[in-house]
């Protein structure tokens, strides 16, 4: 049994909850505190956990005493007077359980406890768990897809930003910590799982090279649990980062992350007092943070998805803009396609900067590849996939300009993909505008089958339908509370 047979059959658990009433995000949380245990077991890990709540206890309880035992099991592991790991408070940190029924329960655990353990190691117990989440994050009705970035964009983006042994990596937007996994597997791939290394960098690499901040508090449990299964021990933190307690992100080399959208609630604006311009808007707080925290050497580096709308805002969004262009070589900007996320409708960008030694005129040159015109449809049955940026990867390498310039001549290829921008030709847009298309959608056709365009209708009706029933349930609670 593969890691995807194993992910379907943990998933199709969340069938045997149901009628308890507990939802998918209650479902994935509640799978982390049983799979933790499980995995201690598995990778011979339980030295920190108290021995009556080592898994082997816990698969021998059955019924009403398997439910009390749950229950106090999960108190205690979440009190550091009781535990004094941090990684295992983290974890279970305020964890309750959503699991009334003590049959339904049961057979949870012991279904985990069947299920092929040691094909799981072979392909590794990080791969099942981030599997899982996809899954969550790929159901519409979990509401998941708000932190969960596709893995082939996190790759993508990885790739293009080169990691190196020694580098401090950052994402302050850490979600699941997928961005910091993704950057440590890229670099165990080339070191042979780090055995090359001398004994000072492996420690490094294992508790410095990767950091990040989760606002929520379980995703941030996600990301701890996603963190130990690919025996990654950096900094985590639990917080805000636009407010002071992101402060200590300075000084880094690698920066890949994507950012919330919006604005802070009320209109309030973020509490760091470090941010040069003061705004509401989180990307445009986030971009600061990100292009502040990167060494000023001339090769730290970012990978950031924002929204549309930092590239065109006015008035201090065009202020951070030209920040940004002043303080980093803003050397290319990737426009994404519509319907990779989870969140219908979203356009989003990413770009790729490079600080500089100098706060001052950095960009020369701006180019920008556009996969958002003439493209398949994207959806939940269509994903992305590393075929869709093969042809950008290929053009973000080549370091030949004038190679690269064949790629885009306005007068052999005027609705190409691929366009360089003078920084000369951006200061002139209204705005200092980046938000630049030239594509049009006349050439434009859908090569799908019937199957498939009928199975998108479905899919897309199906959410609206999803969508109206909350609508409802919501105000009819409303209506509830106001007799």
């Amino acid at each position: 049994m593969n890691n995807q047979e194993i992910v379907q059959k943990l998933w199709n658990e969340c069938n045997v909850l149901r009628d308890d009433g507990v939802s998918y995000q209650d479902y994935i949380t509640e799978l982390t505190y049983i799979l933790f245990l499980k995995m201690s077991k598995e990778q011979g890990q339980e030295d920190d956990i108290p021995e009556k709540y080592h898994w082997d206890n816990l698969v021998s309880k059955e019924g009403l005493e398997l439910k009390n035992f749950y229950r106090q099991l999960l108190l205690d592991l979440g009190n550091p007077e009781i535990v004094k790991s941090e990684r295992i408070n983290a974890i279970y940190a305020n964890a309750s359980t959503a699991i009334d029924e003590p049959a339904n329960l049961e057979k949870i655990i012991k279904d985990i406890d069947e299920l092929d353990w040691f094909s799981a190691r072979e392909e590794g117990l990080g791969d099942l768990y981030e599997g899982l989440m996809e899954k969550n994050a790929s159901e519409v009705k979990s509401g998941a897809g708000q932190y969960f970035t596709p893995r082939v964009l996190i790759n993508m983006m990885v790739k293009m930003t080169k990691p190196e042994i020694g580098d401090r990596c950052n994402d302050p937007a850490a979600g699941t910590f997928g961005f910091m996994v993704a950057a440590d597997q890229y670099l165990k791939d080339q070191t042979d799982d780090y055995s090359t290394l001398s004994p000072d960098q492996y420690d490094f690499q294992v508790e410095d090279a990767f950091s990040g901040m989760e606002l929520v508090p379980n995703t941030h449990r996600l990301a701890i649990m996603n963190e130990y299964l690919h025996r990654m021990d950096g900094r985590l933190d639990q917080g805000d980062s636009l407010s002071a307690n992101g402060k200590w992100m300075k000084g880094f080399d690698v920066v890949l992350t994507n950012p919330p959208f919006g604005t802070k609630k009320g209109g309030e604006r973020a509490t760091r007092d470090d941010l040069t311009y003061e705004t509401s808007n989180k990307q445009l707080n986030f971009l600061q943070i990100i292009y502040n925290s990167l060494k000023s050497d001339g090769k730290a580096r970012a990978a950031v998805v924002v929204p549309d709308n930092v590239l065109f805002a006015d008035g201090v969004g065009e202020k951070i803009r030209q920040d940004l262009l002043n303080k980093c070589n803003l050397h290319t900007i990737l426009r994404l396609p519509t319907g990779i996320f989870y969140a219908q409708g979203v356009q989003t960008n990413v770009l790729f900067f490079t600080r500089g030694e100098s706060d001052k005129d950095n960009t020369k040159e701006t180019w920008i590849y556009d996969m958002r015109h003439q493209m398949r449809s994207f959806g939940k049955r269509n994903p992305l996939n590393n075929k869709d940026f093969e042809d950008f990867e290929k053009l973000f390498c080549v370091d030949d300009r004038a190679q690269r310039k064949e790629t885009w001549d306005k007068e052999k290829n005027p609705n190409g993909r691929w366009r360089k921008f003078t920084i000369d030709e951006i200061l002139k847009r209204p705005n200092t505008s980046l938000d630049i298309s030239w594509m049009n959608d006349e050439e434009e056709h859908d090569d799908r089958s019937l199957n498939e365009i009928l199975s998108e209708m479905n899919e897309k009706s199906k959410a609206i339908s999803d969508a109206i029933a909350e609508l409802n349930k919501a105000l009819e609670g409303i209506d509830d509370s106001e007799d």
